[in-house]
């Protein structure tokens, strides 16, 4: 195979997703108890992990419930966070970072084929948000093919890494 293009943004990643999730979560909080969860770092770290984790499911599932006992405390008391998120909520919530990725994407187009889609037979996307279901919707959209899912979008990134660092040593030729 030959690789006619690669673009992408690499100051947009997994994190960026979980801090959506994260400010959502502080904030619907905040506003069912009136804390601030943002002020508590170990409170923060816990939503952050969980936040993590519910972007991960709702790859596969149209659901999930992020459920932190003993997050804060109010007069003395126990205050637990419960929160379902859905998948179309996620989606509304990173609609700003998929509009970030359409930038490299017709860079990316433009750069391999011109900008004629129909000369495009495959598309691998790598890195972990690239198995969001939102993110491979929008890549179909845009290019007009399905992107390859039977890549291992992790070992993507290494090997291309690793392929990059022998081209920057001299080792291997672009």
């Amino acid at each position: 195979f030959e690789v006619l293009s690669s673009n992408g943004d690499s100051h947009l990643g997994g994190d960026d997703f979980d801090d959506k999730i994260t400010d959502y979560i502080c904030a619907e909080f905040k506003k069912d108890n009136g804390i601030d969860l943002k002020k508590d770092s170990n409170a923060l770290s816990r939503i952050k992990e969980a936040a993590e984790k519910a972007k991960i499911e709702l790859s596969s599932q149209l659901t999930a419930n992020i459920n932190l006992p003993y997050i804060s405390s109010l007069d003395n008391q126990p205050v637990h966070l419960n929160i379902e998120i859905t998948r179309s909520k996620f989606e509304s919530l990173v609609k700003d970072l998929l509009k970030r990725i359409e930038a490299p994407i017709q860079t990316a187009l433009k750069d391999g084929v011109n900008s004629d889609k129909s000369k495009v037979k495959e598309v691998i996307l790598v890195g972990g948000s690239s198995r969001i279901p939102c993110v491979q919707s929008l890549i179909k959209e845009l290019i007009g093919v399905e992107p390859n899912k039977g890549v291992n979008f992790d070992e993507a990134v290494a090997i291309g890494a690793a392929v990059q660092a022998g081209i920057l040593a001299g080792d291997v030729k672009d």
